[in-house]
């Protein structure tokens, strides 16, 4: 079998072993609560990814065909183009799309001669198979656009953004109170605000994230109650390895300094998860042992050619777009990512209650 087909065994031999570095979601536990503004990751938090499919058949009216939809880079063009894409810069690039589309249809139109009409057969196929790309993406673009509207995400982001880059814990509190007061912001809007803070504030303000809470729980019907609290339990300061808020380490201080003076080019998409800043630690040789011990006797030598990251409790689409524009950036590093599922706020929270119902069920069995 070997000698047959030797080239499925043919691994690339690096001078330096690949790594495998296993982390815990609750070293980042803010990534997975955050609205996202780019294509792949908005669509998996406000419509819903599974297996490279989207369901489409409770958002209308829509033709039986475009009711589940495949999102594949490997196949789509459009979306292999623009699946790291901010929303406005999507918006120009579908319209765009659908002038091109356009225009064909138009000359498709104009069929006079019998080589006119060979040459539509032809390339109908094609034309069939660009009508149902260009459909899907605009639908797919309509029911984000409407969702935004609707929840009011833009407003709800800006605050999420604040609560996750930069301080102000005052300005904070004011506008979640203000958001817990309006009826037109969803449940889980609520919930993962009032989180976010929770948090950020765990240790500088109990008083009010308890304010926040009594808040949350009489204004959302849904609300379970104890969440906010069992997410500290697991997920907060004193349960993660690594510099989550970039206030530990000096380096990272400086950096977010640096950020802020600079400005941040679109307010909506400046967070960077936890995992950028393991990669670039990695990548100039400054993973912390003591954070990361290498397990056994293995030691590495030198910088790693390819790393293989994978997160226990699930990754996100906003990591790996971070891993996609690293790997392009050609730092000598490759990287790998791979997780126990691809979380978007809803299940990740789902993950969160039922590890909340185990561990009460745990205790009263005990």
């Amino acid at each position: 079998m070997y000698e047959r087909e030797s080239g499925l065994f043919d691994f690339r031999r690096t001078e330096v072993s690949p790594l495998l570095l296993v982390v815990d979601r609750r070293d980042d536990p803010v990534t997975p609560l955050l609205n996202q503004w780019t294509y792949q990751a908005m669509v998996h938090e406000l419509i819903g990814i599974q297996d490279n499919k989207v369901d489409l058949r409770n958002i209308g009216k829509i033709p039986k065909d475009q009711q589940e939809v495949v999102l594949s880079s490997e196949q789509d063009a459009f979306f292999k183009a623009n699946m790291y894409e901010n929303f406005g810069d999507l918006g120009m690039n579908i319209k765009r799309m659908v002038d091109d589309f356009q225009q064909i249809a138009r000359s498709n139109q104009n069929i006079q001669t019998i080589e006119d009409m060979a040459k539509f057969v032809d390339n109908y196929p094609e034309y069939r198979k660009k009508h149902g790309n260009v459909s899907k993406h605009v639908t797919m673009v309509t029911e984000l656009s409407k969702i935004v509207e609707e929840r009011k995400l833009m407003l709800v982001s800006q605050t999420e953004q604040e609560l996750a880059c930069s301080g102000g814990q005052v300005a904070a509190v004011e506008a979640i109170l203000n958001f817990l007061n309006n009826e037109s912001i969803s449940d889980i809007d609520r919930l993962r605000l009032v989180m976010l803070y929770a948090l950020r504030y765990e240790k500088e303000s109990p008083v009010q994230l308890m304010q926040l809470c009594n808040k949350l729980a009489s204004k959302c019907a849904k609300y379970k109650s104890g969440l906010v609290q069992f997410l500290l339990k697991q997920a907060g300061i004193d349960k993660r390895t690594g510099d989550l808020y970039g206030n530990r380490d000096l380096l990272n201080i400086a950096r977010n300094m640096a950020r802020g003076i600079k400005g941040v080019e679109n307010v909506y998409t400046q967070h960077q998860p936890l995992l950028f800043q393991t990669m670039e630690s990695i990548t100039k040789g400054r993973l912390r042992d003591v954070d990361y011990p290498f397990v056994g006797n293995h030691f590495q030598q030198g910088r790693p050619q390819e790393v293989v990251i994978f997160i226990v409790g699930g990754t996100t689409y906003e990591e790996a777009r971070a891993v996609a524009l690293h790997n392009a950036s050609n730092s000598g590093t490759r990287f790998i990512l791979g997780g126990s599922a691809v979380l978007n706020s809803k299940r990740f929270l789902k993950d969160l209650e039922e590890a909340q119902r185990i561990t009460k069920s745990n205790v009263h069995a005990v």
